[in-house]
């Protein structure tokens, strides 16, 4: 066993050190809700951060749907750049930042004249819809900029360049709190904005990185052999099909994950203000370290990406495998934490005792379903760089909404259960998701390894 790990030793330094900055990133989108989360709770009171939680619930949605759609671009720089056509990675990001642009005006527009209707009929009490409703409007101004600085973070992490986006999102993720806490306590002559301040904050952060990013990547010498092709607003039918094809079932899978928590949150949400401010605190808690899984899993698809255009399948296969052997031992250390400190962690969101008590009984839960949220996404981002998305979009169709969201509903609402029974739904979800996805994995790997021969 130890000659085997041994083995593994080199793929796993090289996959942390592109991950490590990933995972950064990929923290920095949660840890702009976490710190929302964190400051209304304590400056706010228990509705405000009931409000907090379900702008989230609904604005995540729609923000995976962007990033997802983001994605497409990476594992095709990473399969370009294995091949040597670097060219060829130029005229993807052309085309990538024009169907980001796109994209974020739309999904603006779903908000506007969707979400906005939509969260009247959520059967929610009627302060956190009012609370709500001004924040998620903010809140969905920031998708442009998101979506713009996602194109070049995509481009630059697909060829392996990862710390400047990370440095960015840290720079930007300062900003932010200290903007939200300027603007939510009302500070310097400022009026006290409430809910409302954090969207503030969060938009103007989001248009600065946007920018910051932008800059780095025409002026970086990392990047001048990629770029002589580029040209603003430049659209091939066949790069956008190419980029959509990934980054369109990317996206479903993201919505059916985070749409079947954000149901989850919904259904809290009819169980009382206490109850859902409780659930926003744990789920704000494990959605942290399912961001860090999921910069594991992006450096899976970069390094699987780059090996699958080599045509280099034991390499591949040493990756993927180094991944999953990453993320077991991240999640298994994050579980352990949630057991041991269920009782503390609450206390970073809110001083509510009854919130507090029910948070700490989910994290409990969440300590539990954290191996399986790290298994699942790693092997969505293995198959990814393989460019298999359309049989692992059909799995988290039926692993979140055949299996996961109907059996929190039955156990939570039917069987009385209440939050934890949404929460075991949940994690019922998180097991089939992982354990098909790892199946699937395993039928394409050996697939790769037939045709080879």
């Amino acid at each position: 066993m130890t000659g085997k790990l041994k083995a593994y030793r080199p793929y796993y330094l090289s996959s942390l050190a592109l991950a490590g900055p990933v995972v950064i990133s990929q923290l920095g989108h949660t840890l702009v809700h976490t710190a929302d989360s964190v400051i209304v709770g304590h400056f706010a009171g228990t509705v405000p951060l009931a409000a907090v939680s379900l702008v989230h619930s609904v604005f995540m949605i729609v923000m995976v749907i962007g990033l997802g759609i983001a994605y497409g671009i990476t594992p095709l720089i990473a399969q370009a750049n294995g091949k040597k056509e670097y060219d060829e990675c130029g005229v993807l990001l052309s085309n990538s930042l024009v169907i980001n642009m796109l994209s974020g005006l739309l999904l603006f527009c779903i908000v506007y004249f969707g979400s906005m209707a939509a969260i009247d009929h959520l059967d929610q009490d009627p302060e956190v819809v009012r609370e709500a409703k001004p924040y998620l409007f903010i809140l969905s101004l920031s998708m442009f900029p998101l979506m713009i600085f996602s194109a070049f973070k995509q481009f630059a992490e697909g060829l392996g360049f990862t710390k400047q986006a990370m440095n960015i999102t840290i720079w930007g993720n300062v900003l932010n709190v200290l903007l939200a806490i300027l603007f939510v306590k009302g500070m310097f002559g400022l009026p006290a904005m409430g809910v409302r301040g954090v969207g503030y904050s969060t938009l103007i952060d989001r248009c600065l990185m946007a920018l910051i990013m932008g800059w780095y990547v025409f002026r970086s010498v990392n990047f001048k052999r990629y770029l002589p092709r580029f040209k603003p607003f430049r659209v091939d039918r066949q790069r956008c099909k190419a980029i959509l094809g990934i980054g369109a079932p990317v996206a479903m899978q993201y919505v059916f994950e985070i749409g079947a928590f954000a149901g989850a949150a919904v259904i809290a949400g009819t169980l009382g203000a206490h109850i859902q401010a409780a659930h926003q605190v744990a789920i704000t808690l494990a959605a942290m370290t399912y961001m860090m899984a999921s910069g594991i899993a992006a450096a899976a698809t970069i390094k699987t990406g780059n090996s699958f255009g080599q045509r280099n399948f034991f390499r591949l296969k040493r990756y993927a495998v180094s991944s999953y052997h990453i993320v077991l031992a991240f999640m298994g250390i994050t579980a352990l934490l949630f057991a041991l400190l269920n009782q503390w962690l609450p206390w970073i969101f809110t001083r509510d005792l009854m919130v507090i008590g029910i948070a700490a009984e989910l994290l409990i839960i969440a300590g539990l379903f954290q191996l399986f949220d790290g298994t699942q996404v790693v092997g969505l981002g293995i198959l990814r760089g393989i460019g298999d998305v359309n049989i692992p979009t059909l799995i988290t169709f039926i692993a979140y909404w055949i299996v996961g969201l109907p059996g929190a509903y039955l156990l939570g609402i039917t069987m009385g259960w209440g939050i934890k029974g949404i929460w075991f739904g949940l994690t019922l979800g998180l097991l089939t998701s992982s354990a098909l996805l790892y199946l699937r994995y395993r039928r394409v790997v050996a697939g790769l390894y037939r045709e080879s021969r």
